[in-house]
């Protein structure tokens, strides 16, 4: 079973996208198999096998309005300089919330990553890399 305190330490190491392949490593290591995290206020979800469950709030995380006119294209564009390394965490998070991301769900199971609007529509679904 995971604890919050090895989840935080597993977040401190990502300054950018370039850096999420070793984070899911990390945690799918912690034995957590989906994580879900909320745009608008930063929570993130975590769940293990035996539907064990554990949140993080981040300290600092302004509240953000998702906008109601969800666009796959403002996200994929997004995504491309997050994951290049051209943007921190909080710049990514406050463009996927003006893409209209309520959420993305990790499943480290499946090894995607799904983008999804307030109505639960997939905006987009990514492969995770392996590291």
């Amino acid at each position: 079973m995971f604890n919050i305190e090895e989840i935080k330490a597993a977040e401190l190491n990502i300054k950018t996208g370039a850096d999420f392949p070793q984070f899911i490593k990390v945690i799918k290591g912690l034995g957590i198999v989906r994580n879900d995290v909320y745009v608008a206020n930063g929570l993130s979800v975590y769940f293990d096998s035996e539907d064990y469950s554990a949140q993080v709030n981040p300290d600092g995380y302004p509240e953000l309005v998702i906008s109601d006119e969800p666009s796959s294209e403002k996200l994929n564009h997004a995504l491309k300089n997050h994951q290049k390394g051209e943007t921190d965490y909080f710049t990514f998070c406050k463009q996927a919330a003006d893409a209209g991301v309520e959420k993305w769900v990790i499943d480290l199971e499946e090894m995607t990553c799904t983008y999804l609007d307030a109505e639960q529509n997939e905006l987009v679904k990514e492969n995770i890399p392996k590291v």
